[in-house]
């Protein structure tokens, strides 16, 4: 089973318009008990995404508007210095509305992605979460990496049944008859023996690419070193 994005996005998710002003956009985030929130148009396109730490940028660089010689951490300042969005975020810094307080483009994926592929958007951008969007771009749902996470809570049965008749079974082209797997708490363990080398890895390989799998004991032995 390959998990997608849709599997474990959350469908019902609040949005603002660009308009929006900061003070709605905070009580959305608090109203609704979420950390960050989409930014759409009037047909659903997604604009950009707000999160808690836009709304704190005001407070973290408030000398620059409200004169009270309040310096940032030399930690905030350095990390201000160093980044790409350095003036970007001191412009929203002073921003009212929606639309100025945004991050965009926004990092967006797709419902029909995997949750590999999510998670390495997540980790490139160094984002938390995900607005899911159609080809057309309008929002569809979001995924967090708790959403993601879910995937390492399936049932050892699950991946077991996987393991066997999906990849020892039908994916590989090599005899694995003599391949036995067990799984325990997500940790899959193989056991048997395999013609050659090369067909073995590949076995161990594919089965670290199932959903939920920890890790992969391998003590699978091999008659023919055909590296």
């Amino acid at each position: 089973m390959r998990v997608k994005v849709r599997d474990v996005m959350t469908h019902e998710v609040v949005s603002v318009n660009g308009g929006a002003s900061f003070k709605d956009v905070a009580e959305v985030l608090i109203a609704h008990g979420v950390s960050a929130v989409p930014v759409v148009d009037g047909e659903g396109h997604v604009l950009g995404v707000i999160s808690e730490a836009d709304l704190l940028r005001k407070e973290e660089f408030k000398e620059q508007y409200y004169g009270e010689g309040y310096q940032p951490p030399l930690r905030s300042r350095l990390r201000l210095s160093l980044s790409k969005e350095g003036p970007k975020t001191r412009n929203r810094a002073g921003a009212d509305t929606a639309a100025d307080l945004m991050t965009t483009p926004a990092v967006t994926t797709g419902s029909h992605a995997s949750v590999v592929s999510a998670m390495r958007v997540m980790a490139e951008h160094g984002v938390k979460r995900l607005p899911v969007v159609s080809k057309e771009g309008r929002l569809e749902g979001i995924v967090s990496r708790c959403d993601l996470i879910q995937v390492f809570l399936r049932s050892d049965a699950d991946i077991a049944r996987e393991v066997r008749e999906d990849v020892l079974a039908h994916s590989l082209w090599a005899k694995t008859s003599d391949v036995r797997a067990s799984v325990e708490q997500g940790v899959v363990t193989l056991v048997g023996s395999m013609q050659r080398r090369n067909d073995a890895r590949i076995a161990v390989c594919m089965v670290e690419r199932v959903n939920g799998v920890v890790d992969v004991i391998d003590h699978i032995t091999w008659r023919q070193d055909d590296r």
